[in-house]
């Protein structure tokens, strides 16, 4: 594990990048993920994606399957991987401080 510092909190990644400490996870920290994403700015549709996979997540205890993502933000895929290069499992939970989806290389 290594760390990631943003301001005064110090996370704990996995190798990949994402955050160990799900409930840890604020804006500034989003804002800090997405820029090891490529993402210089979180938009509005970034942050209904964002959004969307936190609440999905603390209700469910799991990332949502892309086609109930692309349902529910009614984005398409195409669309999400424009707003998240890497895509919707690495990129979008990463940045939503999601742990790494089940699945997900």
């Amino acid at each position: 594990m290594a760390d990631f510092v943003v301001g005064d909190i110090t996370l704990d990644i996995d190798e990949d990048g994402f955050i160990q400490q799900p409930e840890a996870w604020n804006e500034a920290i989003a804002k800090a993920l997405a820029k090891t994403e490529g993402v210089d700015e979180l938009t509005e549709a970034h942050w209904k994606v964002v959004n969307y996979l936190r609440d999905y997540y603390l209700e469910f205890g799991i990332a949502p399957m892309i086609r109930k993502l692309c349902k529910s933000t009614g984005f398409k895929l195409k669309e999400i991987y424009e707003l998240f290069p890497s895509g919707p499992a690495k990129g979008a939970c990463k940045v939503a401080g999601l742990p790494k989806p089940t699945g997900c290389v």
